[in-house]
């Protein structure tokens, strides 16, 4: 990775340069935004947060430092990228849930909602437990290109249907690091 100046606006990964999105100060602030509905939303219950990794990870950990509400969490781990810019088509679970979720309300938290293969595999996984509830929050949701049959209530930021990086997001499993969010800018 390099970085094209000290402020990180701009940043080449694998030859293809990306140029800042979402600043990480505006991140933190739509973080604690979409905490304080939770928060209200399910006062009095306690619900399972089940993040789904790799993505959702620093978004998951950020959203869930902001909840003060009793909870529990879990993961599922889904794979349907590989090391591509775009969706393969075909969803696999690479780790199953370790809770009960019979009769629980679930909060699924997931990085990006795209094509909508990977969510509509995990409601799925989690409607056949007979959940009391299942609610899903995105950090992002690429609204014109996802094909979801029921509601993402907790909706971070939608965006256009570009490639983007950074803050859990990944390019072949690299820059998830990044503290912003980064879009893929168009060829020169």
């Amino acid at each position: 990775m390099t970085r094209s100046n000290g402020m990180n606006d701009e940043i080449t990964i694998n030859g293809d340069r990306f140029t800042l999105y979402l600043s990480e100060e505006r991140i933190k602030i739509r973080v604690k935004e979409l905490a304080a509905r939770i928060n209200a939303e399910y006062r009095g219950k306690v619900p399972i947060f089940i993040g789904i990794l790799n993505g959702s990870f620093i978004f998951f950990a950020d959203l869930i430092r902001e909840i003060t509400i009793d909870c529990e969490v879990d993961f599922l781990k889904l794979s349907s990228y590989g090391d591509a810019k775009i969706t393969s088509g075909q969803v696999r679970l690479l780790k199953d849930l370790n809770c009960q979720v019979t009769g629980r309300d679930i909060i699924v938290v997931e990085d990006v909602v795209d094509s909508g293969l990977s969510i509509e595999f995990m409601k799925e996984i989690v409607m056949k437990e007979n959940p009391a509830s299942l609610r899903v929050v995105t950090l992002l949701l690429k609204k014109s290109v996802a094909k979801v049959e029921f509601p993402i209530d907790y909706v971070g930021f939608e965006i256009p249907p570009e490639f983007v990086i950074g803050y859990g997001l990944d390019y072949a499993q690299k820059v998830r690091n990044l503290k912003a969010i980064y879009r893929i800018a168009p060829k020169s």
